[in-house]
């Protein structure tokens, strides 16, 4: 069985509200913050605050001498010496909207100053959550400029967290290839990926089946890059004794099931469409790759072991899928599916061809906290049984911890963190024993003298339900938690201290974040957020 790992329920931190604007630099980039404007009714310029100065480094509270009142007096006020560094924060004494004016706004001028290119944001947005910030290109004024003036402009997207007068900026806005601007020697254990739980399932079906807003493909060209997949399975007949011939013969097909309920009330749904889906997807974005896992659930006769040579006999094709038993890196598998593999192999003498399918996900630790597959390869918060309030409660701070689990881990390119370690006895070595996950000292295991890998794909569910309570079905249960996980990500992810556990931080990565109902309504902010961290990983380079 995996392994699981147990921690004390700690009370969840109150956040007070704050007098001022907080602006939070996710991003590589250096940003001053140059102009602030109040959009009234219409547009209407109105009054602003007089003055805004000053540099606020990472986490600093505001002095007592930012803190005095402040009187509008101009529509637009210039700011200077507002400089937010990468990954920092920057107090701004502000001159609060008025809730009672629905169409205030304030623009947000930022300027880039390596190339001299603004970008502005309106907040609170008019759109869903997340907010594309608007480039504006510098003005050539003479030929030295001009080169600055024709480099690209950048891509930014913000969040603004309105209760908590936040803004938080981040470098995922082109999300359909954001796995274009990471370094091809990076181990995917190393990213932040956004993942659907139950991916397929956005069909009309039984209200605790359906845990997904929008297709796979709209998923996909929004970030998304892990896929959670159940398929029913038959048992497997060859049409012949020769495995060679198999190859003419129609597949199997494997429907898409969500535990034993199909995915859709209008007829069967199946994996060969799912893969075609993402196979189109590769094919127009070979800088990306996906991941996808696989399950067998439902209520087809066929084993794992069925399920095995159906895919290997007949789906899986080197050249479109990474099958090795290993985390690749991005290299290795750009363009390709890789398979993370939730069921057991079938018993063969030939043991290592048969190992070598996928990432092995086969013995997973059900209803976990946080747990660690059989293999060591894959550390899991997939805590589920939330049937009331304080469940829910519970489950938020679970995914906040797996969050700064992940985030504390410093991923070597050359001398890799090991997956946790099984001494002789077959026993899971815990991670307070290998330092894998805790420490974040990169002084893993060293002494046991066992060949270095990546760190364990770190994998945490958002998503959770009860058949028998209406109000903890995947949509009512993500309208609670992926609001709390933005505000996570936006605020106190990465910041050493904050948080749950009160753990050190690493590369910051988030790991693989699995989501329910994203994209409902045109609302990427949470995939925006998950996407955004990656920056963390170029400040390296």
């Amino acid at each position: 069985m995996g392994f699981v790992f147990s921690r004390p329920v700690a009370a969840a931190p109150s956040v007070a509200a704050a007098p001022t604007l907080t602006i939070r630099n996710l991003t590589i980039t250096p940003l001053e913050l140059k102009l602030v404007e109040r959009l009234g009714h219409e547009h209407r310029l109105s009054k602003i605050t007089s003055r805004i100065t000053g540099e606020r480094q990472s986490h600093e509270a505001s002095g007592p001498g930012e803190q005095e009142e402040l009187q509008p007096s101009s529509a637009k006020q210039t700011i200077t010496d507002a400089v937010i560094s990468p990954f920092s924060e920057y107090h701004a004494p502000f001159y609060p909207l008025d809730p009672t004016r629905h169409h205030e706004q304030i623009r947000l001028t930022f300027e880039d100053s390596s190339t001299k290119h603004r970008y502005t944001a309106d907040i609170p947005s008019s759109s869903p959550r997340s907010i594309v910030l608007n480039p504006i290109r510098a003005p050539s004024t003479d030929l030295n400029d001009a080169n600055d003036a024709e480099a690209e402009t950048k891509e930014f997207a913000a969040i603004y967290l309105s209760s908590h007068s936040h803004l938080a900026l981040f470098s995922s806005a082109n999300l359909s290839s954001w796995m274009s601007t990471l370094p091809d020697h990076l181990a995917l254990s190393s990213l932040s990926i956004p993942g659907t739980h139950n991916s397929p399932t956005h069909h009309v079906a039984l209200p605790s089946v359906r845990c997904q807003a929008v297709p796979v493909l709209e998923q996909l060209h929004n970030g998304v890059r892990f896929l959670d997949v159940r398929v029913s399975c038959p048992v497997y007949k060859p049409s012949s004794s020769s495995p060679s011939s198999t190859s003419s013969s129609p597949p199997p097909e494997l429907a898409l099931v969500h535990s034993a309920f199909p995915v859709s009330l209008t007829g069967p749904k199946h994996l060969s469409t799912l893969l075609e889906t993402v196979y189109t997807f590769l094919t127009t974005h070979p800088s990306e790759t996906i991941l996808l896992s696989l399950k067998r659930e439902g209520t087809g006769r066929g084993s794992d072991a069925d399920l095995a040579r159906i895919l290997t006999q007949h789906y899986i094709t080197p050249s479109t899928w990474y099958t090795a038993a290993k985390i690749p890196t991005l290299a290795e598998c750009r363009g390709r599916i890789v398979l993370v593999r939730r069921f057991h192999l079938p018993n063969s003498k030939d043991k290592d061809k048969d190992s070598e399918l996928g990432i092995d996900a086969s013995v997973w630790p059900d209803n976990v906290a946080d747990g660690m597959c059989g293999s060591g390869m894959v550390r899991i918060q997939d805590y589920y049984g939330v049937i009331n309030g304080d469940g829910m409660r519970r489950k938020v701070q679970y995914v906040q911890e797996g969050l700064q689990r992940a985030a504390q881990v410093v991923h070597h390119h050359h001398h890799h963190h090991h997956p946790p370690l099984q001494d002789p006895s077959g026993v899971m070595v815990t991670s307070s024993s290998t330092g894998v996950g805790e420490g974040g000292d990169g002084k893993v295991g060293g002494e046991r003298g066992v060949e270095k890998g990546p760190a364990p794909l770190y994998i945490n569910f958002l998503s959770a339900s009860s058949f028998f309570n209406a109000s903890c079905w995947p949509d009512r249960i993500a309208v609670k938690i992926n609001p709390s996980i933005v505000e996570y990500l936006c605020m106190e992810h990465g910041a050493p201290g904050k948080g749950p556990g009160q753990l050190t931080v690493g590369d910051a990565a988030t790991g693989i974040v699995v989501t329910d109902w994203v994209g409902n309504n045109g609302d990427w902010g949470l995939i925006r957020c998950i996407v955004g961290w990656n920056a963390r990983l170029l400040l390296r380079q």
